[in-house]
């Protein structure tokens, strides 16, 4: 029997805006600043990387707002390119998000909130193992810890909070969103109100290597990454033709805002050449600079909302593309199905956690997530230039709403991310071939799933499970 239930339009422009911004802002903004600073140390070039990646942000942000539009469906650019570049490109995307992209970002999302649980629950976070169970003898196994488990048990409620429907998970997502940004904006507008800092760490400068420049725009992409959240659930937002280009915009636009305010906070609190050289969450560190012992506690809690926030983001959007790939037979067949009463891809949530919590157990997540950052930038790339491949094969087809500055803009964010590419294969060839060793392993999986549906593009319901 058929599955009749289809994906409800429950989302505004602002529920929209709210995933995105919570599904950037995460973990990556505390981490990465100083990987930059490393590679960008004078400290006007150092926020003109934040500034060139948040223009390239926005530019493949209107790109995918025109993609979202001509093609208001499940799935973000598993969908352009597919119809751009067919099954193959758009099943590596695919699988990419799942095996590291989504699942791999909720994973290490979720241990590094249970890092800062456990300033207020010890036990919570404490690595002794109740149980290692060997799968590869020396090299991979499976722990069982009080943190693995605290990890595991926030990754299993969000998901459950996402599979009884759109109205809890865009209430618990806006109130996350809501409750992250409020923090931020406070703690930024107490830094450069009463904070102890220089306005003379901002004018200093520092000889910078081109090619360290364009190098360091690879982790300020990737903390930006997540600006297309909104495309990846364009089939449940309401009028989606005026709406997702409007929540791309207002949610980019405020994470460009914050970074940049945020970064330039850094560096009023602590040079770039002292920045270099944190080794853990920066957060922290000019929290301890302004409000000294009390720093901990408040930034634990401004971290564990923000983290929540993050994972509460991804746990929406990421099933939405193995929903597409399932009702195109390129992924497990449940995987496709509407849940009869809660309107979700339940199932394809369920995947979701269960291999993120397997990536907690097995602690390869980091790895993961690192190995294929690139490939967020490379998929993004290849997605807007799938807007001149379907500007050209459909030509008179109704578009709700066109790319800003097309041709150049769009042209300038796919010219830059081949830059981007090119110059970290060059200076970065082990993790980034690493990565595309990630990537094509997928394609034997796709020949499986080829080899039992011939015609992928068909988009035949799957039969309803529930």
């Amino acid at each position: 029997m058929a599955s009749s239930f289809a994906l409800e339009r429950r989302l505004g422009p602002l529920d929209a805006a709210a995933i995105i911004v919570s599904n950037v802002i995460g973990g990556g903004i505390l981490f990465t600043p100083p990987q930059i600073a490393a590679l960008v140390p004078g400290a006007a070039l150092f926020l003109s990387t934040w500034i060139a990646g948040g223009a390239l942000a926005f530019a493949g942000a209107m790109a995918y707002a025109e993609l979202a539009a001509l093609r208001p469906r499940a799935g973000g650019e598993y969908v352009y390119l597919r119809e751009a570049f067919g099954p193959a490109a758009a099943f590596l995307t695919g699988w990419t998000s799942f095996v590291a992209g989504f699942s791999g970002a909720i994973a290490t999302s979720a241990v590094v909130m249970v890092f800062y649980l456990g300033r207020f629950v010890p036990a919570a976070a404490d690595r002794a193992p109740w149980l290692v169970a060997p799968i590869v003898p020396g090299v991979l196994a499976l722990t069982v810890s009080p943190q693995t488990v605290t990890a595991v048990a926030i990754i299993v409620a969000m998901a459950c909070i996402h599979v009884r429907g759109v109205g809890p998970g865009r209430i618990v997502g806006n109130l996350l969103a809501s409750l992250k940004v409020t923090a931020l904006v406070l703690f930024m507008a107490i830094g450069f109100s009463f904070g102890a800092g220089s306005l003379s760490h901002l004018r200093e400068s520092a000889p910078v290597a081109p090619a360290g420049w364009l190098l360091a725009l690879i982790p300020v992409m990737f903390t930006y990454s997540g600006w297309n959240a909104a495309a990846y659930v364009a089939e449940e937002v309401r009028d989606p033709g005026r709406n997702v280009p409007r929540a791309l915009a207002l949610g980019t636009g405020a994470v460009i805002g914050i970074y940049l305010l945020l970064n330039a906070l850094y560096l009023y609190v602590i040079p770039a050449s002292e920045l270099a050289g944190i080794n853990g969450s920066v957060l922290d560190v000019i929290a301890q600079r302004l409000l000294g012992g009390a720093a901990g506690a408040i930034m634990g809690i401004v971290s564990i909302v923000s983290l929540a926030a993050s994972i509460s983001a991804m746990t929406f959007a990421g099933p939405r593309v193995y929903f597409a790939m399932a009702r195109d037979r390129l992924f497990f067949a449940r995987a496709g199905v509407v849940h009869s009463r809660y309107r979700t891809p339940a199932a394809a949530i369920v995947a979701q956690a269960t291999w993120s919590s397997l990536l907690v157990l097995t602690a390869t997540a980091d790895a993961l997530v690192n190995y294929t950052g690139f490939a967020i930038i490379l998929f993004s790339g290849v997605a807007v230039v799938a807007l001149f491949v379907l500007r050209r094969k459909e030509p008179d087809a109704e578009r709700p709403f066109r790319a800003w500055g097309y041709p150049i803009v769009p042209a300038l964010y796919a010219i830059a991310s081949v830059a981007i590419l090119a110059n970290g294969l060059y200076r970065a060839p082990g993790p980034t071939g690493t990565g595309a060793l990630i990537m094509a392993a997928g394609l034997p999986i796709y020949a499986i799933f080829r080899s039992k549906n011939p015609n992928p593009k068909s988009q035949t319901p799957s039969p309803n499970i529930c």
